[in-house]
C-alpha cells in the first residue's frame, strides 16, 4: 500500500535524521532476527522446528482443483500479471497467460497452470504430520454514510496521516533488516512509539487532518479493520477511501477483549455479535474500541468503476471471492494460491483458486489468509462470520527459486 513521502518537507528531513539516532535500539528491541554478526544484536538462531516449508504436491492432492470454476479467477490473475510480467522471472508465465483467449475455459486455464506452475503445500515443521492448516478470516469493502463537515449526525472522523508520524527505516542502519520499519514520533529529542487509539486525542498534529465524518464510530472502526471502503456523501456522491498509513501499534481484537471481559462467548464474538452488544451498551463504545491500540489513516480516491473492488496492497482492484490478503513474507503478492477451507460458520467446502493481492495488519505468518467477499451488506455478513481453518497451496512458476520465508 502507498506510504506518504515523508522526505518532501525539509523540516521533516531533519526530524528523520534525529529519528535514526535511536533506530539501532529499536532494531534490537524488536527482536526481528537476522541481525548477522553484530555485537549489538543477538546471534542468529537456527531455523525452528516449526519453520514454514513449501512441500511439493501433486495436482490431484488439491481438493476441488479439478472442479473449480477457474475462469472466475482468471481476470484477477491477469490483473496481477500486468505488473508481474515486467519482472524477468515472471515474464514467460505471464506472457503465456496473456496469449490465452479472453474467454478461456476452465480446462484451458487448468492446463496452463499445470504446464507452467508447480503446487506447493504450506506446512509448518519438518514432520509430515506437522501443521498444514491455519486461520482463514474474511473481509469486505464497507459502504458508509458520511459528510465533509461534522454535524450531530456525522460525528466520527476518518483521518489522513498526521504530520508528526515518522516512518523509521531500520535497514538504514542494518541492511539485513531490509523491509522492516517502525512508526514513531518525536518527543523532544527522543523517538517514542506513536500514540495509541486511546491517546490519539492528545495529538495536536491530528487537528485539520479530518478527511471525512461518518455517522457511526463502530462503522469507522470497522473501516479501519477492512483497510478501505466507500463513503456515500450527503449530496449523493460516493467516494472511496483507501489505507494510507498506520500508527504502528499492534492490532488487538475487540472481540477477544469482550470475551476476556466475560461479556461475550467465543461463538458470539463475530462482527454481528459485537455490533449487537455495542448497540445495547453504547456507553462502553469508546472503552471497547480503545482496546485495539492500532489506528489506520486514510486517503481519498475516486470511486472509478463501481463494479470493481478496492485496490489492494498489490495495486490492483480486488475481485470478490477470488482475492485474498496474505503475509507477503511467506506468500508473494500476485502469486496464485489454491485455498481449501469452508464457508463461514459451516462445514460446506470452499475450495478454489485465489490470488494473493492484498495484505493486512492482522495477517501474519502462514498458512494464514483473509478472504475478500466483496462490497455491501451481504459481503459484510459473510466476512463477519468467517473464522475457519484452511489449507493453502502456493502455485509457483516452474524453475523459479521458491520464496525464502523468515524464520
Amino acid at each position: 500500500m502507498d506510504i506518504p513521502n515523508t522526505l518532501a518537507n525539509p523540516g521533516r528531513r531533519s526530524k528523520r535524521r534525529r529519528a535514526r539516532q535511536l533506530a539501532a535500539a529499536l532494531a534490537c528491541a524488536l527482536a526481528l532476527g537476522g541481525c548477522a554478526v553484530n555485537p549489538r544484536c543477538p546471534p542468529v538462531a537456527p531455523p525452528p522446528d516449526n519453520a514454514l516449508r513449501y512441500v511439493p504436491a501433486d495436482w490431484s492432492a488439491l481438493p476441488g482443483w479439478s472442479t473449480d470454476r477457474l475462469e472466475e479467477a482468471w481476470p484477477a490473475y491477469l490483473e496481477s500479471c500486468r505488473d508481474l510480467r515486467f519482472r524477468a522471472v515472471w515474464t514467460a508465465v505471464c506472457t503465456a497467460a496473456q496469449a490465452l483467449a479472453p474467454d478461456a475455459t476452465a480446462a484451458d486455464i487448468r492446463g496452463y497452470f499445470q504446464q507452467y506452475f508447480g503446487a506447493y503445500r504450506l506446512r509448518r515443521g519438518a514432520d509430515p504430520r506437522a501443521q498444514t492448516t491455519g486461520l482463514v478470516t474474511g473481509y469486505y469493502e464497507p459502504l458508509l454514510k458520511g459528510a465533509r463537515a461534522p454535524s450531530a449526525q456525522f460525528s466520527a472522523a476518518l483521518y489522513a496521516p498526521p504530520d508528526d508520524l515518522l516512518t523509521v527505516d531500520l535497514a538504514s542502519l542494518y541492511p539485513e533488516l531490509k523491509g522492516k520499519t517502525v512508526r514513531a514520533r518525536l518527543d523532544g529529542r527522543r523517538v517514542v512509539p506513536y500514540y495509541t487509539r486511546a491517546e490519539l486525542g492528545a495529538d495536536a498534529a491530528l487537528r485539520g487532518k479530518e478527511l471525512l465524518w461518518v455517522d457511526s464510530a463502530l462503522d469507522a472502526f470497522t473501516l479501519e479493520i477492512q483497510g478501505s471502503g466507500r463513503v456515500q456523501l450527503a449530496d449523493g456522491e460516493t467516494i472511496r477511501v483507501q489505507y494510507a498509513d498506520q500508527n504502528g501499534q499492534p492490532y488487538h481484537s475487540i472481540g477477544r477483549y469482550l470475551v476476556d471481559q466475560g461479556l461475550l462467548t467465543v461463538d458470539q464474538a463475530t462482527l454481528p455479535g459485537i455490533r449487537e452488544w455495542l448497540e445495547a451498551h453504547p456507553e462502553r463504545m469508546q472503552e471497547v474500541l480503545d482496546a485495539n491500540p492500532s489506528v489506520v489513516f486514510f486517503k481519498e480516491t475516486p470511486l472509478g468503476d463501481p463494479h470493481e473492488g478496492p485496490r489492494g496492497a498489490e495495486g490492483v482492484a480486488l475481485t470478490a471471492g477470488r482475492s485474498i490478503a496474505v503475509d507477503p513474507a511467506f506468500v508473494p503478492l500476485g502469486a496464485p494460491v489454491f485455498l481449501a477451507t469452508t464457508f463461514p460458520a459451516t462445514d460446506s467446502p470452499l475450495e478454489r483458486l485465489v490470488i494473493a493481492q492484498d495484505t493486512g495488519g492482522a495477517i501474519r505468518g502462514a498458512p494464514r489468509a483473509d478472504f475478500f467477499w466483496g462490497t455491501g451488506d451481504a459481503a459484510r455478513d459473510l466476512a463477519g462470520r468467517m473464522r475457519q481453518q484452511g489449507q493453502m497451496w502456493l502455485l509457483w512458476p516452474r524453475g523459479l527459486p521458491l520464496p525464502q520465508p523468515p524464520h
